[in-house]
């Protein structure tokens, strides 16, 4: 089967007083049908990495490496009328602050029409129709009170599902989501992640969904890509990072929330701070934060080492598991 979507060695960089280095190297596949999910801390890459399928970065001062290809197109070689025509029908995306993203002069149902319109040449009215439609399967509740309210009338978790209702309204193949649940308090947030899953599985889309919460992953993701100082650290099943990461800074990330914590112990923390993005490292990323480093690590980038059918991970340690790393740095320090 071949991917939806195929990024290779994608490199983003913004210019201005001096060079951001925000996305290094970036290569990913999703198949149809799949969620992927875009893990790391805050300033990783994810969600610049999400734009960039879109081209939704600002033209001035970035430049754009690699290739992209969204089912079967070439992003990068797209005109400006060819990529107005692919976004929303083609992939769409839910943003991370819905109030942001919506337009405040304009009704909920006007913006859902208008996207209707646009892309599949219905008139306005079977554009109401189809909006009035979407609203009711996000759940939205007076779904045709809600059609003449504006964002500001309605709650965080109402605009979400109303952000929402946009993103399908054309029926897309492929859904980008920047962390959209982040804002929204716990019981609304797992309602909307139980609604995008169901959605996903009813109109058999792709989804890359951005997240920094581990648990968030848990609930939607079929893969992840973990994502550090703007390169993907390591790839695979959900079920394979959680039982067996591969990647120090996986562990590490595992180690500090609770579905990878002993019981009765505390959390663990990762020492240190990621490195400049205007200066990035010719070498390991993560080797000046990493307790299994050696001299190597810092003398040269270590390749990304296939570990399976879709897995990988960029450490020279990779095919060792955690525990043989433990034990290996325990009795080198005994």
């Amino acid at each position: 089967m071949k991917p939806i979507v195929s990024v290779r060695d994608l490199t983003v960089s913004f210019h201005g007083e001096r060079a951001v280095h925000a996305v290094n190297g970036v290569s990913l596949d999703v198949m149809p049908g799949e969620v992927l999910g875009l893990l790391g801390e805050s300033g990783s890459g994810k969600s610049v990495t999400l734009r960039a399928l879109m081209r939704l970065l600002p033209k001035k001062r970035t430049r754009i490496g690699g290739s992209i290809e969204v089912a079967g197109q070439d992003v990068l070689a797209m005109r400006d009328d060819q990529l107005s025509n692919m976004r929303g029908k083609v992939v769409s995306m839910i943003f991370q602050e819905p109030a942001l993203a919506l337009d405040p002069v304009y009704t909920i149902g006007e913006q859902i029409a208008e996207s209707v319109v646009r892309h599949e040449g219905k008139s306005m009215k079977e554009g109401k129709e189809r909006a009035l439609e979407m609203l009711e399967r996000v759940r939205i509740p007076s779904a045709k009170r809600r059609l003449d309210a504006y964002p500001h009338e309605m709650s965080g978790g109402m605009r979400q599902r109303a952000m929402i209702a946009l993103a399908l309204a054309c029926k897309p193949k492929i859904l980008l989501a920047d962390e959209p649940t982040t804002a929204l308090d716990a019981t609304v947030q797992i309602q909307i992640l139980l609604l995008l899953r169901e959605l996903q599985a009813e109109m058999d889309m792709s989804v890359i969904f951005v997240t920094h919460d581990l648990g968030v992953a848990v609930e939607i993701c079929d893969r992840v890509a973990v994502m550090y100082a703007g390169e993907v650290a390591e790839t695979g099943t959900l079920a394979q990072l959680v039982r067996d990461p591969r990647h120090p800074y996986a562990q590490g990330l595992l180690s500090s929330t609770v579905l990878g914590a002993t019981r009765g112990e505390k959390l663990t923390t990762i020492p240190g701070a990621p490195p400049s993005l205007s200066t990035p490292p010719q070498a390991c990323s993560f080797e000046p934060r990493c307790r299994f480093a050696v001299a190597s690590c810092a003398a040269k980038r270590p390749p990304a080492v296939a570990l399976g059918e879709r897995r990988a991970a960029r450490c020279i340690h990779a095919e060792r598991t955690a525990d043989e790393k433990i034990a290996t740095l325990e009795a080198e320090t005994a």
